[in-house]
């Protein structure tokens, strides 16, 4: 039986120790841009290396890698294109990172997820219909028009299709620097087959019994 003095100490040490693990989680300086020299890493950390301080200029704060539409000459009519702290420097630290999402015309984006961040996606143009499925096997999905706001929580399957008769144009934050993607088609059948279209179609489907999915869908 450990006695009170040693439940005591115990205690104060796991106390000091908590803090100091939880000590300087944000950051310690204003800012820290993401240095883009060519030297060789050696040395390998969680994230990406810091300018000089004072080698930080405003345009470190701002990009125009967004833009310009994305190529939707594809088998799934989209296109995708993430800019994080690795291509926009002022990213760096921050927790974040932005993306655009073209639709063209019966367009979509396959189901994927986003291991380390969750997303908010904002509709610039057009109509979408956008969605999640949760571990309960449940889709929540809503049509957005332009204006409107929709979440995909973290890790969770989501994804989104044009519902309009002209392109769709999307922007979206996620809380990550690295959000990272993982999408269950390209592991699971060839890209260019009408699984896909199967997919999108029990996703999308309000009709009672079409699959063992539930879909809370609500316009």
């Amino acid at each position: 039986m450990m006695n009170h003095h040693t439940i005591i100490v115990s205690s104060i040490a796991f106390s000091f120790w908590f803090l100091i693990s939880m000590a300087d989680f944000d950051n310690l300086q204003d800012a820290c841009p993401t240095s883009t020299t060519e030297q060789q890493q050696t040395v390998f950390f969680n994230g990406l290396p810091c300018k000089n301080p004072t080698t930080i200029i405003a345009s470190d704060f701002k990009t125009s890698k967004l833009n310009l539409a994305g190529d939707t000459e594809n088998f799934l009519r989209s296109a995708t294109t993430v800019v994080t702290a690795a291509d926009f420097p002022g990213l760096n630290t921050l927790g974040l990172s932005i993306s655009r999402t073209d639709l063209d015309v019966d367009g979509m984006v396959i189901p994927h997820s986003h291991p380390r961040a969750s997303e908010m996606m904002f509709v610039r143009k057009g109509s979408v219909r956008a969605g999640f499925i949760d571990t309960e096997k449940k889709v929540f999905q809503k049509l957005l028009k332009e204006g409107d706001v929709f979440v995909f929580p973290r890790g969770l399957l989501h994804f989104s299709l044009n519902a309009g008769y002209e392109v769709a144009v999307a922007f979206s934050v996620l809380n990550s620097q690295n959000p990272g993607v993982v999408s269950i088609t390209d592991a699971m059948f060839e890209f260019d087959s009408d699984a896909v279209k199967v997919i999108m179609r029990r996703l999308i489907s309000t009709t009672p019994g079409m699959n063992t999915m539930r879909n809370v869908t609500s316009h």
